[in-house]
């Protein structure tokens, strides 16, 4: 299967974060692009996640520890723990989660 991220329609999941999701049996990929100062509240889920910022800079707290990623870093977090984050520039993130993101189809 072949998939043209250009020709998906994107989804705002949340205020200022648009996303492009591939869906697999076993995973979801989204691609986001983030405006500046959008934020994602402090969260949990049963999932998976692997986050990469791919351009731009991103202020990711997990388990009350904050820390600012940009290009080259891949953060790992585990099912359960808190985490939420600020998009400090615009930025692109890839984010793939295992199971699924169900809310996300």
């Amino acid at each position: 299967m072949d998939i043209e991220l250009k020709d998906m329609p994107q989804k705002e999941i949340i205020p200022g974060f648009h996303g492009r999701m591939v869906h697999t049996p076993k995973t979801t990929i989204a691609y986001w692009e983030v405006e500046a100062g959008a934020e994602i509240p402090e969260h949990s889920h049963y999932h998976e996640q692997i986050m990469q910022v791919t351009e731009g800079e991103f202020e990711l707290t997990v388990d009350g520890v904050k820390r600012i990623y940009g290009p080259g870093t891949v953060v790992y977090l585990e099912p359960h723990i808190t985490h939420g984050g600020k998009a400090i520039t615009p930025c692109k993130i890839t984010d793939i989660f295992c199971p699924p993101r169900e809310e996300y189809q």
